[in-house]
C-alpha cells in the first residue's frame, strides 16, 4: 500500500497523452493532467469527484459514522464480526487493524483529491468565478476530512491546548511516487488549517446553489458556517461557536438562517430522513443511488437496520434508551424498531443496493451547538439557550417544555443539552467526539471496558502502513 494517497491519478483517469497531431487525435474518453481543467464541464467533473472521494464507504458512506458512535455507550455489537468494526466497539485496536488503516487511506485519498483540484484550478482557462467557487468547495471538503480524522487519531484540543501531535498536514497534490515523509503537525496547527479552509469557503461559496438537491449535496455559505460551529465546539472556543452560529440563527424562535439558504428545522423528524431528504434542515448530505453505493458492509442501513440490513448493532437498554425523559410519545422513538426482542435504530430504511442519503450537517445540530456554547460561555441558565433546546425537543415532544425553573444550576442545563444531543443525533457520528471534547471517559458497555482519558485506546493508533512508509511520522504513545 505504498504511497496510498496517490491513487487519485487512476480515479480521475489522467493520462500522459498530449499529442495534437491531426493524424493522432486525443482520445476524448481519457483526460490528461494538462486538459482535466480546460473547460467548465471538465473542471466540474473533478469537483464532483472530490465529493465522491469523501462519501466512499470507508469514509462518509457509513464507516466513519459507525466508528464514532459505537465507541460510545449507546450500541451493542450483536454479531462479533471483525469485519464490521468489532475492534472499534470493544477498544481492541492496534496499528495493523483494518479499521485504523482503511479510514486513514480513505481520508488522505479524499484530501489529495481536494489538493489536486485546488492546484489544477490555478491556471485553468475557465471563468474566474467558477475557479473561486470550486476552490471553496475543495476547501470545505478538505476541512471536513481533516477534522474527521483529527477526532480519531489525535488527542483532543483540551489536552495541552492543541500542542499534542496531530496528523500530517498535506496541502499539496501528490501525483507521483516521491517521498512520503512528513512529520505530524500539532493538533492546533491542523485545527488552524481547518479554520483557514472554512473561512475561505464561507467567503467564496455560493449563498445558494441552483436547487434544493444542490443545496443539500453541495456546500454553500451556510454549510461552511455550520461546520465551523462544530469545529470550534471541539476546540472549546465557545465564544467563536456563538459568533459563527449567530450568522445563521435568529436571536429568538422560530429559529432560521438569516441569509443564504433558508435553513431551519424540518416540521417533523421523520421528514429529515424520508427520501429524498431535501429539507432545509439537511444543510449537507451525501446522496447515493443504485449506481453509486458505499457497499453493503459499509452502509448505515446494514449496520443498524436488521429488517433491510444485517443489524450489526442494536441499541443498548442501558444507553440513552433508559433515559426517563425520552418519552414513548416522542416522535424520535418512532425512528427505533424492535426486532427479536432488541431495539434497533431505524433512521435509514432503504436497501443497501439503493441507499438513503447520509446527513452530515443538520440545522438541529447547529441549534444544539449554539445552546451549549452559550451556557458554557456565560455559565448561567440562559433564556436563549433554553429556547434553542426547546426548539429541538419540542419538534418531536410537544409535552416537554423546559423553563429556567427546570434547572437549579447551569450545569443541570448543560446535562440536559447533552441528553438532547444523544437523542437527536443518535447514530449520526457525534457520540465519541462529544465524549472526547468534554474530557470524559468512555463508559463500559456490554462486554467492552471503560476507557479513561489517559488510556492508549482513548484515541486510535497511527496506522502501521503510515509508519512503514513515512519515516517522519511517529506513533501515538
Amino acid at each position: 500500500m505504498k504511497k496510498i494517497y496517490l491513487l487519485l491519478i487512476a480515479s480521475i483517469a489522467i493520462s500522459s497523452c498530449t499529442d495534437t497531431d491531426a493524424l493522432s487525435p486525443v482520445n476524448q474518453t481519457r483526460i490528461s493532467d494538462v486538459t482535466a481543467f480546460e473547460t467548465p464541464d471538465r473542471a466540474l467533473q473533478q469537483v464532483l469527484g472530490m465529493y465522491g472521494g469523501v462519501k466512499t464507504g470507508q469514509f462518509y458512506g457509513g464507516r466513519y459514522f459507525n466508528y464514532q458512535d459505537v465507541r460510545g455507550e449507546e450500541f451493542n455489537n450483536d454479531r462479533s464480526n471483525g469485519v464490521t468494526n468489532l475492534f472499534t466497539w470493544n477498544f481492541g485496536l492496534q496499528s495493523s487493524t483494518n479499521e485504523v488503516n482503511n479510514l486513514w487511506y480513505a481520508g488522505y485519498l479524499a484530501i489529495n483529491r481536494c489538493n489536486v483540484v485546488i492546484a489544477g484550478l490555478e491556471g485553468a482557462p475557465i471563468p474566474a468565478s467558477l475557479k473561486v467557487q470550486y476552490k471553496a468547495e475543495a476547501s470545505f471538503l478538505r476541512a471536513l476530512s481533516y477534522y474527521s480524522m483529527l477526532t480519531l487519531y489525535a488527542r483532543p484540543y483540551w489536552d495541552g491546548n492543541g500542542s499534542k501531535p496531530g496528523i500530517p498536514l498535506r496541502l499539496k497534490p501528490e501525483t507521483n511516487s516521491g517521498s512520503s515523509d512528513l512529520a505530524r503537525a500539532s493538533v492546533a496547527a491542523v485545527y488552524d488549517q481547518i479554520i483557514i479552509d472554512l473561512d475561505y469557503a464561507e467567503a467564496n461559496l455560493q449563498l445558494t446553489n441552483a436547487n434544493a438537491y444542490d443545496n443539500t449535496t453541495r456546500a454553500h455559505k451556510n454549510t461552511a458556517i455550520a461546520l465551523k460551529t462544530r469545529v470550534y465546539l471541539s476546540m472549546n472556543k465557545y465564544d467563536k461557536v456563538i459568533a459563527e452560529a449567530n450568522k445563521i440563527v435568529t436571536m429568538s424562535a422560530p429559529f432560521s438562517s438569516i441569509t443564504g439558504v433558508s435553513n431551519k428545522l424540518a416540521p417533523t423528524i421523520g421528514a429529515v430522513f424520508a427520501t429524498p431528504a431535501l429539507t432545509t434542515e439537511n444543510m449537507f448530505s451525501f446522496a447515493y443511488s443504485p449506481t453509486d453505493i458505499p457497499g453493503t458492509q459499509n452502509s448505515l442501513v446494514s449496520y443498524y437496520n436488521p429488517t433491510v440490513g444485517t443489524g450489526e448493532y442494536s441499541l443498548l437498554p442501558t444507553g440513552i434508551l433508559s433515559n426517563a425523559g425520552w418519552k414513548s410519545t416522542d416522535a424520535r422513538k418512532a425512528l427505533n424498531v424492535v426486532n427479536s426482542g432488541k431495539t434497533y435504530l431505524n433512521k435509514w430504511t432503504k436497501n443497501a443496493s439503493d441507499p438513503d442519503f447520509v446527513a452530515v450537517i443538520r440545522y438541529a445540530e447547529v441549534l444544539l451547538n449554539l445552546s451549549e456554547a452559550i451556557v458554557r460561555d456565560n455559565k448561567t441558565v440562559d433564556a436563549r439557550a433554553i429556547q434553542l433546546l426547546n426548539a429541538v425537543r419540542g419538534r418531536s415532544d410537544a409535552t416537554t417544555i423546559f423553563t429556567a425553573a427546570s434547572f437549579a444550576t447551569f450545569q443541570d442545563l448543560l446535562n440536559q443539552i447533552a441528553i438532547e444531543r444523544r437523542i437527536e443525533l443518535l447514530g449520526e457520528g457525534f457520540r465519541s467526539p462529544d465524549i472526547m471534547r468534554l474530557a470524559q471517559n468512555f463508559p463500559a458497555k456490554g462486554g467492552a471496558p471503560s476507557v479513561a482519558t489517559t488510556d492508549s485506546q482513548y484515541i486510535w493508533p497511527i496506522p502501521l502502513n503510515e509508519l512503514l512508509y513515512n519515516k517522519l511520522c511517529l506513533p501515538n504513545d
